[in-house]
């Protein structure tokens, strides 16, 4: 795989294990940590903190994606987000990440000072999302997902789940609707080069399918794009162990240095430090 420039910030794959921490501006994300009230303040220094510890990438979502969460209009996703790409774009030098699949919210996050386009739906929701991209020449995460709420199951203390979830061949599946986004982007325009792969941990997949496609992540990562993995605080993690989402570190730290020795290049994590210490770690182990 060639390198990706981006700015000024190289990504040589297969060097080291870049970090992307999650910056959630949504007062129901799954994890605990969205900034309601759009608190800009408290937002830059939490952004602050991640890269004080060393984050690549910061990615601002406005939007929760934990089943059945209510849908924000692309107005109020602005809102949101834009302020504080704003604000990151003017106080560091981190490369930015949009989290959206909305093409407007892209365009203007871009404007302001984004640099990266992470799309949980892999350019199938918004039919307009990868020329956006493809104009402003950056690299898209494309992630594999078949989120569907009736899928879905909550448990106090645990939270949501998906059950019945059926594939065919869960890692041909998920290939071959991965490969569909990557059509996509190449039809827009959008080079191999700044193209990168999610597997989707934890959107419309059961715990049980969630673990086998962390432990093969090797097999996405033949398809020959980089792979980025968010196992961060889900319920794969909380439903396996038995655990709240405030006790899930030492779960993440296991799929992420997992993830990293089938081949992930970047990990989405919400615990950067101790995620930047696992991924040194395990780097220096296997790389």
């Amino acid at each position: 795989m060639k390198e990706l420039k981006v700015n000024n910030f190289t990504f040589n794959w297969g060097d080291r294990t870049y970090v992307m921490g999650i910056l959630n501006l949504t007062p129901d994300s799954f994890s605990g940590d969205g900034l309601a009230g759009l608190d800009l303040e408290a937002a830059l220094r939490q952004a602050e903190g991640f890269v004080v510890a060393g984050a690549d990438i910061l990615d601002v979502g406005g939007e929760s994606t934990r089943p059945g969460a209510a849908i924000v209009s692309a107005q109020q996703e602005m809102d949101r987000v834009l302020p504080l790409i704003s604000g990151l774009a003017e106080e560091f030098d981190t490369l930015i990440s949009i989290d959206t699949y909305k093409a407007q919210v892209a365009a203007e996050a871009l404007r302001l000072g984004a640099s990266m386009l992470n799309d949980v739906w892999g350019l199938k929701a918004d039919p307009a999302l990868a020329g956006i991209a493809a104009e402003a020449n950056v690299p898209v995460i494309l992630m594999h997902n078949r989120s569907n709420p009736s899928n879905a199951e909550v448990k106090e203390q645990l939270g949501p789940r998906y059950i019945g979830m059926a594939y065919d061949d869960l890692l041909e599946d998920v290939k071959a609707e991965l490969v569909q986004s990557v059509d996509l982007a190449h039809q827009a325009g959008i080079p191999d080069e700044r193209i990168i792969l999610d597997p989707g941990i934890g959107f419309g997949k059961t715990v049980e399918q969630n673990l086998e496609l962390l432990n093969r992540l090797d097999e996405i990562r033949s398809l020959g794009y980089p792979v980025l993995l968010g196992p961060s605080r889900k319920s794969f993690i909380g439903y396996t162990l038995d655990l709240p989402l405030d006790d899930r570190v030492e779960g993440t730290a296991a799929a992420v240095a997992v993830g990293i020795t089938r081949g992930a290049d970047i990990i989405r994590v919400h615990d950067v430090p101790q995620m930047i210490r696992t991924a040194r770690m395990t780097d220096a182990i296997v790389r």
